[in-house]
């Protein structure tokens, strides 16, 4: 039986010119997963990332802190969706990212504001009633990932281990598949999945067994005294 690892990336640059980028945090997050996969006996044959920059950041730090030499293989099918798009067509105006950050200071409190705008743009998307408008609607991004873990299903060895470098929607959508969840439910999962969490699944003759979803206690009480929470979720 093998074992894949779906790893959702470092926190990224939120509110910067390049979100793609790792934050500060989500180098730190990505170098301390990999001690989390090291110290549970993780040595895989197959690592792949997807071809965002913070998917290959966050795997290039985890496997400096395991000490391996595994050549990268980039998947564009385990890329998240295009959030910039769903928040653009859901309001137009936010286009203009300065626009569009000063309302959400203008709040009081940026991440919440943007959060709750985040999760009605998402849910309309998720809905299927505006495909049309959408560069890449919800049922073509639904099956990219499901069709995509049909290949990582056949890279991973069969008495091996993968480690695959990710983003929140697609494991959402993974688990979601395997616990035969509505598509609601599959962003209900989103929400609460922290970076640099861990999913497990096992593959065997009689199919995929999930094993755990966004393990993340690696990340909890490892902050030396005074420094920031290493745990986040945006």
């Amino acid at each position: 039986m093998g074992s894949l690892y779906l790893v959702r990336h470092g926190q990224a640059s939120f509110g910067s010119q390049n979100y793609d980028a790792l934050s500060a945090l989500g180098h730190q997050q990505g170098h301390v997963v990999g001690q989390a996969l090291k110290a549970r006996g993780v040595v895989p044959e197959v690592v792949v990332a997807g071809t965002m920059q913070r998917h290959q950041e966050t795997a290039r730090a985890a496997l400096s802190a395991m000490a391996l030499d595994v050549p990268m293989q980039l998947l564009a099918g385990v890329n998240e969706f295009d959030h910039e798009d769903v928040i653009e067509v859901a309001e137009p105006r936010f286009a203009d990212k300065a626009l569009m950050m000063a309302e959400m200071a203008a709040s009081g409190d940026p991440r919440r504001a943007f959060q709750a705008f985040f999760q009605d743009a998402v849910s309309r998307w998720v809905a299927g009633h505006h495909d049309a408008e959408y560069q890449e609607p919800w049922s073509t991004f639904k099956l990219r990932c499901v069709t995509t873990l049909a290949e990582l299903v056949q890279l991973t060895p069969p008495k091996g281990q993968a480690v695959v470098f990710t983003s929140g929607g697609f494991i959402s959508v993974v688990c979601a598949h395997l616990l035969g969840l509505h598509d609601t439910q599959a962003f209900t999962i989103n929400w609460t999945l922290a970076n640099a969490g861990i999913t497990k699944i096992n593959v065997g003759r009689d199919g995929l067994h999930l094993l755990s979803v966004n393990e993340h206690g690696h990340l909890e009480g490892v902050a030396p005294a005074g420094a920031p929470s290493l745990l986040s979720y945006r």
